[in-house]
């Protein structure tokens, strides 16, 4: 069978989707396919379950794409993106059979619009693999995959002489909502309150809160936030001890790697279905969130700025089960 799988976006989701992508390699001895955003081909290029990479550049038309999957005949597509951009490539491919899993909407706008809990507790993997499951896959209960170069590997000398792989927590203060991520001076508190050597990451955009976090939580926090590509930081996150994370693609990454995880939670919740994933059997990861508050979860995304103008949900987060430790 020759099988395309589409899903445009972004990190976190498309980690997400690796166990569908394994499924249809070992289990059925499909050639894979699939179809992504071209930003986001170093999530996806080294996985050795996908047989060719599809992808779309930043404002490329979708016509030229289009052309290409017609000439490789697909005998099914796995539409997990389920938007209108996907629905274009299965009306294009018309002829072929297709599979897309279903993104409760309405349960999510339920739930963050009037606060009333519709979602099924079932994983969004689970979904995934539910959507590829009329193919004949089932869950391996392997977890997620995630796959860096040999040249991607980071020397951790290079970010600090004396630092060691298993011996760090590494920090992710970025992700790509504010109302996803804790502020600042809760960021350099919950550093001054963690024993031994703190690796922060994170994106350009957080380059400089890093270095100002560094500056003021002490000597143990060493900041990489803005050096590194994504593949470095995941790398970083496979070598280090634990991993303290906001709801964020690093966070399924770590997951991947099936690393001890603290994840903190601000206007999304676990709830909503896209927690960390373990291989069955294991359960590594501490979640910290404010329960109880009227305003949780107040998107399935995130905003700016708290809509509220509180920001309760990371202002009031306890870090008392991190003290010394």
């Amino acid at each position: 069978m020759k099988i395309l799988v589409i899903r445009f976006s972004s990190i976190g989701d498309i980690v997400l989707t690796s166990p569908v992508v394994r499924a249809l390699k070992l289990q059925l001895g499909a050639e894979v396919h699939y179809l992504s955003k071209q930003s986001f081909r170093a999530v996806l290029s080294h996985n050795p379950y996908i047989d060719h990479l599809h992808t779309l550049g930043e404002g490329q038309s979708l016509k030229g794409v289009l052309s290409s999957l017609r000439k490789e005949h697909f005998d099914a597509i796995i539409d997990l993106h389920g938007n209108l951009r996907s629905a274009r490539v299965k009306w294009a491919l018309r002829s072929v059979a297709n599979y897309t899993f279903d993104k409760l909407n309405w349960q999510k706008w339920l739930f963050t619009r009037w606060k009333i809990n519709r979602m099924p507790a079932t994983h969004i993997v689970d979904r995934y693999l539910a959507a590829a499951a009329p193919l004949g896959i089932a869950n391996d209960g392997q977890g997620l995959d995630y796959f860096i170069a040999a040249e991607e590997e980071v020397k951790l000398s290079n970010i600090q002489p004396s630092l060691q792989a298993g011996a760090y927590t590494a920090l992710v203060i970025g992700a790509a909502h504010a109302t996803k991520r804790l502020p600042e001076r809760r960021l350099v508190e919950l550093c001054q309150i963690l024993q031994g050597p703190i690796v922060l990451l994170g994106g350009p955009d957080e380059a400089d809160m890093g270095a100002r976090i560094a500056a003021a939580a002490g000597g143990q926090v060493f900041n990489t936030c803005g050096q590194l590509k994504l593949n470095q930081s995941a790398s970083v996150v496979r070598q280090a001890a634990r991993v303290i994370t906001h709801d964020t693609g690093l966070m399924h990454i770590a997951a991947a790697f099936s690393k001890p995880m603290v994840s903190i939670w601000g206007n999304t919740v676990p709830a909503l279905g896209m927690y960390a994933y373990y291989p069955r059997g294991i359960a590594l990861d501490k979640r910290l969130e404010v329960s109880g508050l009227s305003c949780r979860p107040c998107s399935k995304i995130g905003y700016a700025a708290c809509p509220k103008g509180h920001f309760k949900c990371m202002q009031e987060i306890s870090f008392a089960p991190l003290e010394g430790h």
